[in-house]
């Protein structure tokens, strides 16, 4: 195993030399050995090294490449390049880098306060260095990813890939712009792009390979997405980094329905970055699902403490709801509205999120106005799913069942393989009355991950009972998987 680790690392270059403790992966035969963390030998440990760079160079160089950043480095980061810009008020290249460092800062602490700051030093960017300003480009476009505004996103995007089309950190932003807008085949010609982009060049970030993996996943290569991600980690270049895939690992996990190695990834994915919030949450879902739901209460509190995430509030709010503790699960929603009023303040579109909390938990005729909205501006699949739940929920079934159609049948685009979208369609089915289509959808969305939802994982088992055994026509299709969308494998 030790040799598998070597010549992976003798391939792609610096990225074994700076980091050679901690955590290390393998890939064997072509398909990732998920969920097996491997400790490297101590005599790695005592291999010459170059002198550490400095938190702010470390910073820099992370923020540059578009991968994550430490905590501290990225504070040291953030007051270098304030102190130069008092003296040095004109100089584009540091308020690109200072403003690209406060988006990161904002994501990794889930203050949106920082993205109005991040706003203003990207476009004073622009200002003072008004062309071929890749560098701002980037950040403007990482800024909007953050805020969940896609079309801006892909408009920065193609102008960084427009001047620097060289410059491999735009390709994955723009991925995700392309996704967010629904635009599945950009995203995989721009996945094309940055891979031929790395066949060609010195390029080896793992941020590359995470970022297929992705891409892998959904379109369920699923063997695919696990290898990447692998890959991604062995190379990772220091704790912080390797933390992000290691939580993404363990995402991974929890959407095929692996607790325990889900549980596994992201403890791993904290013990090597303390500040991983995610990681907390990560651990914290895989515990409320396992039963384990007072550790799992206290590690959603402690995700809270670390970042403001509604996401975070409505799942402990849930976890509350699912333990008939009603009075705390308003708490917890109480706290995720108010947290999205205030990343409002600073530009952050929840619009999506909160039609889909209002549908669940709310006003779902509210629900339905603002994802309507959502949809004419960002026709995803994310959107069409959340419109068609919120639809049902305001008793629009033969509406509701068109939009969820085009969420999961690849013939109308749907190509993410999701547990709950296959359920909300199987619901939106079952009350048309549709059994042989719902029983279909619901017995697929436990079979893609049986601990989907704390809420409604049991409701689905209870629909499936009622619905009882399927028709002798309709046995042969229900355990086998759909296969690959078109163009998956290639």
């Amino acid at each position: 195993m030790e040799s598998s680790v070597e010549s992976e690392r003798r391939r792609f270059g610096a990225a074994g030399r700076v980091m050679r403790r901690a955590l290390g992966w393998t890939i064997a035969g072509g398909a990732a050995l998920a969920g097996v963390l491997v400790l490297l030998p101590d005599g790695e440990q005592h291999q010459p090294v170059a002198p550490a760079p400095a938190p702010k160079a470390r910073a820099r160089a992370a923020v540059a490449a578009g991968v994550p950043a430490a905590m501290p480095d990225l504070a040291a980061l953030i007051g270098d390049r304030e102190r130069r810009l008092r003296k040095h008020p004109e100089d584009g290249r540091s308020w690109a880098v200072l403003g690209t460092a406060y988006v990161e800062r904002g994501r990794r602490t889930g203050v949106a306060a920082d993205f109005p700051r991040a706003e203003r030093a990207l476009r004073t960017s622009l200002k003072v260095r008004p062309s071929r300003n890749a560098e701002a480009y980037d950040g403007l476009a990482a800024l909007a990813a953050a805020r969940h505004d896609f079309p801006a996103a892909r408009q920065w995007g193609e102008q960084a890939v427009r001047v620097a089309p060289e410059r491999w950190t735009a390709y994955p932003l723009l991925i995700d712009a392309y996704d967010g807008v629904g635009d599945y085949r950009a995203a995989r010609r721009t996945l094309d792009q940055l891979l031929a982009l790395r066949s060609r060049s010195a390029v080896t970030a793992p941020a590359v390979t995470a970022r297929a993996a992705q891409v892998y996943w959904d379109q369920g290569r699923r063997e695919d997405a696990a290898a990447a991600l692998s890959d991604a980690a062995a190379r990772a270049e220091g704790p912080t980094e390797r933390a992000t895939y290691l939580v993404r690992a363990a995402e991974l996990a929890w959407q095929r329905g692996d607790l325990k190695e889900s549980l596994r990834y992201a403890t791993a994915a904290l013990r090597t970055d303390p500040d991983e919030h995610a990681a907390v949450a990560g651990r914290a879902r895989a515990l409320a699902a396992l039963g384990r739901t007072e550790e799992a209460v206290r590690a959603y509190r402690s995700a809270l403490a670390r970042a403001r995430s509604p996401q975070y509030a409505l799942e402990l709010g849930e976890l509350y709801e699912s333990l008939g503790r009603q009075g705390e699960a308003r708490a917890q929603y109480g706290v995720l509205r108010e947290t999205v009023r205030e990343d409002a303040k600073a530009g952050v579109n929840h619009s999506l999120f909160l039609g889909l909390f209002e549908a669940d938990h709310g006003d779902p005729q509210r629900a339905v106005r603002l994802l309507r909205d959502e949809w004419e501006r960002q026709p995803s699949l994310r959107a069409a799913d959340a419109l068609g739940w919120a639809l049902h929920r305001a008793g629009e079934d033969e509406e509701a069942l068109s939009f969820a159609t085009r969420a999961t049948d690849r013939a109308h685009g749907g190509e993410v393989r999701s547990a709950l979208y296959a359920y909300h369609r199987g619901e939106i089915e079952y009350a048309l009355e549709r059994p042989g289509p719902a029983r279909r959808h619901l017995a697929e969305a436990l079979r893609l991950n049986p601990h989907f939802s704390l809420l409604y994982a049991p409701v689905a088992r209870e629909a499936l009972g009622e619905l009882g055994e399927p028709s002798d026509e309709g046995l042969a299709g229900l355990g086998q998987p759909e296969g690959p969308s078109e163009g998956a494998s290639a």
